[in-house]
């Protein structure tokens, strides 16, 4: 799958975003190397708390059907918004677990596109060989 049409995918996992405090509607699509891809939106509710965000819904429905981080091989994270919104700390922690370090992670907003890693995004990351 090209970026394009992964992209195009997130856009379309934004469309279904439930965003009714933020206004800020975000979609998630991971791409897994058997050409399964799975979508996301973020969902909030009105205890901020737990909300969940669309990146972190996309990784969890392909764990959910048994995916495992050597399975996943692209991400694409779309925002609202004048400027590039990366992932928040709880997703960036999540991902530092749940996908591999040097997987590319793709941010866009329609305007702008930047492709980068969650071990770009998080160095010095906390995971499990910490808790040896």
């Amino acid at each position: 799958m090209e970026d394009n049409e992964l992209l195009g995918l997130a856009y379309q996992a934004r469309s279904h975003s439930y965003a009714p405090y933020s206004n800020f509607h975000v979609g998630a699509c991971i791409l897994c190397a058997d050409g399964h891809y799975f979508m996301g939106a973020n969902v909030e509710n009105a205890s901020y708390g737990v909300t969940n965000c669309a990146e972190r819904n996309a990784v969890f429905a392909a764990y959910s059907y048994g995916y495992r981080k050597q399975d996943l091989v692209r991400l694409a994270i779309v925002a609202d918004g004048s400027t590039i919104a990366a992932p928040c700390g709880a997703c960036r922690q999540v991902l530092s677990e749940l996908v591999a370090p040097d997987m590319p992670i793709i941010l866009s907003n329609g305007k702008q596109t930047v492709v980068t890693t969650i071990a770009r995004l998080m160095p010095m990351s906390f995971g499990p060989g910490d808790l040896h």
